[in-house]
């Protein structure tokens, strides 16, 4: 029975490369928690195949998982796969229903992103000197953060996505969807000083390595890690954290959701929205900083205490 589970596994697996076109990471990920699931399966119900298994038993499983220190983020992402799974035997005719679909998995406490403050990231940005290598670098770290590029985005950019006198830039996102997004000032000023030591143009990469070729995502994030200490920043420092600061920075300036979520390319506006519990945390700070029905009191010694009170009458 653990072999038939297994073949049509490997069957799934094959489609999803072959018809499905998906990355060899994301079937590998797929791979791993069906094979989990196999797994609890052969040590508690080895008789059972897809056809009979219930969703009794995988919420068991999820169980299980949850208190060998699976988070639920990870769990959310398996029961993603089983319910796909199931599609696929349900269509291929192994199977009449899908376990999964009425199983959730538990919830994990969601992490805000890091930022850093206008002052900060204003300070880094100031790159010392002005050879070839240093100009690449502040023009890929300005455009980072002034147009709230993703890792993958700003590797993959040619100077044909660029459009200087209108200042806008052509990304081509996740889910190979396209967007217009602006360039501002800064980060434009830093594009044509770049542009002027940079080979090529039209299809060529904006941002090249040394021989010419795009640059590696590995590569922005050792220049990143390099300009950091450089700076004196002891943040730790990565490219998603410029994205994160820039959409946190306009949130809290504009206020407008929507704009931001044209910016950085999420489908679902409930991703954008993590980006209020930063601006909320921060106005947070600034009340109980700054309210006087908010502030702390002060706690005092109890000498001082005992010489502020007044003898009782």
């Amino acid at each position: 029975m653990a072999t038939d589970r297994c073949v049509l596994i490997d069957r799934f697996l094959d489609w999803l490369k072959v018809v499905k076109h998906l990355s060899a990471r994301t079937i590998a990920a797929y791979r791993d928690d069906l094979r989990a699931l196999d797994q609890y399966l052969q040590q508690h119900l080895p008789t059972v195949g897809w056809a009979e298994l219930g969703s009794e038993s995988v919420r068991a499983h999820v169980a299980e998982a949850h208190r060998g220190g699976l988070s639920g983020t990870s769990l959310q992402r398996r029961l993603s796969a089983i319910r796909s799974f199931y599609r696929y035997l349900i269509r291929e005719g192994h199977s009449l229903a899908n376990p999964a679909s009425g199983v959730r998995a538990p919830k994990s406490p969601r992490k805000l992103p890091n930022v850093l403050d206008v002052d900060e990231l204003g300070a880094f940005l100031e790159l010392p000197g002005s050879a070839p290598l240093t100009l690449r670098d502040q023009a890929m770290f300005e455009l980072f953060y002034s147009s709230a590029l993703r890792l993958a985005e700003l590797c993959a950019l040619t100077w044909a996505d660029y459009d200087a006198a209108e200042g806008m830039l052509r990304v081509l996102g996740k889910g190979a969807k396209t967007r217009i997004v602006p360039v501002g000032s800064k980060a434009a000023a830093a594009l044509s000083r770049w542009r002027q030591h940079s080979v090529g143009g039209g299809d060529q990469p904006i941002f090249t390595a040394r021989h010419g070729a795009a640059i590696a995502p590995r590569s922005v994030q050792a220049r990143l890690k390099h300009w950091a200490r450089e700076q004196g920043v002891w943040k730790r420092l990565h490219p998603h954290l410029l994205r994160h600061s820039c959409a946190s920075h306009l949130l809290e300036s504009s206020g407008n959701l929507r704009a931001v979520q044209e910016l950085l390319g999420h489908a679902d506006i409930a991703t954008t929205q993590i980006y209020t519990h930063l601006d909320f945390q921060q106005l947070a700070r600034v009340y109980d900083a700054a309210h006087p029905r908010a502030r702390r009191a002060v706690a005092t010694t109890p000498a001082i205490t005992a010489k502020a009170r007044k003898p009782d009458a």
